[in-house]
């Protein structure tokens, strides 16, 4: 029989009875406990939410990898010669999912007595439209044929304002070609993302109109876009295409370079990173927080309870003994402390993915309502924390041995 924790046990359940100083102070530890955990929890999940899902809009407007010409231009007179065998031999790498072509063409706005620059990208019918009809606010994507001229154009909420139009409008886009001209589109839809770097720069519309604008063969593309099976695999499936993707470049006399979104979008993943460092800095203040009430409760329940630790030292207990009774006392407090905070941070959670009720400012935080999302870390992090509190304790339960049994025995 495990003698400290029995009589741990006993006096865990013994506090509810009586009026005791330690009461107030063991309800406030775990009281930091819930409050430390339930911040740590809702941290996490907020962080690794907003970054999922910027990371993922970032990722819907140019999959996880690009083969691309390193040469290519702003007026978009170099390629990459993408037949359907090069394609077929970049489908058969290890670690791909989906492989897409674009053709893309600047072009200008007219906002105003100014122009404002958009990136025209035309997709095809092996586009993967489920991204962008994702976030459609208006009217539809029309079937795409490669080889059909149409003129149609998806625009952004934010570039619908500028022209002030709407689904079924007519719009001017103009673009330089040996001068510049002028070409009307139907704005067949209108999607939003809140991700307002793309947003103000790119517009949809059939491969194509892009193609022939740029008065390329059929074979010319702007890049090939391949998704990855999963995202911690992009490098895996870079490598995976590296030897087609040169020996494609060997046979069209081209350079070619493959670019993960993170090297195309260095800016933006950077400041992702950054959000890691601030969850480090949240978790590290608030289980200091936690830590400090723990060992506040400890110290003036050892204090409370010198008359025991006197009588247990009277009858020949060790003081190794004496402080596990009390750590197990301290485990007692923080589980029921741990156990309340998951369940509360666990509603909050649930309650925000279900109903969105905690909006955001989209224009600053790329999104308008605070994402939500459920992490594997959070198993660790409740470890951690648990392992953490004790160990912060074993310092203070060395007063223990400080205590003399004659004079505990007769303290009050």
């Amino acid at each position: 029989m495990n003698i400290e924790l029995f009589i741990a046990q006993r006096l865990y359940k013994e506090r509810k009875g009586g009026k005791r100083v330690s009461r107030p102070a063991i309800t406030i530890a775990q009281l930091g406990v819930s409050v430390g955990l339930i911040i740590m929890m809702l941290s996490v999940a907020i962080i690794v939410g907003f970054k999922h899902e910027v990371r993922n809009k970032i990722v819907g407007f140019g999959s996880h990898i690009n083969i691309i010409n390193p040469e290519v231009s702003l007026n978009g007179e170099t390629f990459v010669t993408a037949t359907s065998e090069d394609i077929a031999s970049l489908r058969n790498c290890e670690g791909t999912a989906h492989i897409q072509t674009f053709v893309q063409k600047p072009g200008l706005i007219s906002v105003g007595d100014e122009f404002e620059g958009i990136m025209l990208k035309g997709i095809g019918a092996d586009y993967d439209n489920s991204f962008i009809q994702e976030h459609l606010v208006s009217g539809a994507i029309p079937p795409s044929d490669d080889t059909i001229n149409t003129h149609w154009v998806l625009l952004s909420q934010s570039q619908a304002k500028k022209l002030n139009c709407t689904t079924g409008d007519k719009v001017s886009i103009y673009f330089l070609n040996d001068g510049i001209k002028a070409r009307k589109m139907l704005v067949a839809g209108i999607y939003e993302t809140h991700l307002y770097e793309m947003d103000n720069l790119i517009a949809y519309t059939g491969i194509a109109t892009t193609r022939k604008l740029n008065g390329w063969e059929e074979d010319c593309v702007s890049g090939i876009e391949i998704t990855a099976t999963e995202y911690d695999r992009t490098e895996a499936a870079r490598t995976a295409l590296a030897l087609p993707a040169t020996e494609m470049a060997r046979r069209h006399s081209q350079r070619l370079s493959l670019l993960t979104i993170e090297e195309q979008n260095p800016a933006l993943f950077a400041w992702l990173e950054v959000l890691d460092r601030t969850v480090w800095v949240i978790l590290i203040l608030v289980l200091g927080i936690a830590g400090f009430t723990m060992v506040s409760g400890l110290l003036i329940l050892i204090l409370e309870k010198s008359n025991l630790i006197g009588i247990l030292k009277a009858i020949g207990a060790r003081d190794l003994s004496i402080r596990k009774i009390f750590l197990y006392y301290a485990c007692f407090i923080i589980g029921k402390g741990m156990l309340w905070g998951n369940i509360i941070a666990i509603i909050i959670c649930v309650v925000q993915q279900q109903t969105g009720i905690v909006a955001l400012d989209p224009e600053m935080y790329y999104m308008d309502t605070v994402p939500i999302e459920f992490s594997f870390i959070m198993i660790p992090m409740n470890i951690f924390m648990f392992v953490l509190s004790v160990g912060m304790l074993l310092v203070p339960s060395m007063l223990i041995s400080k205590i003399e049994p004659s004079k505990a025995i007769k303290f009050e």
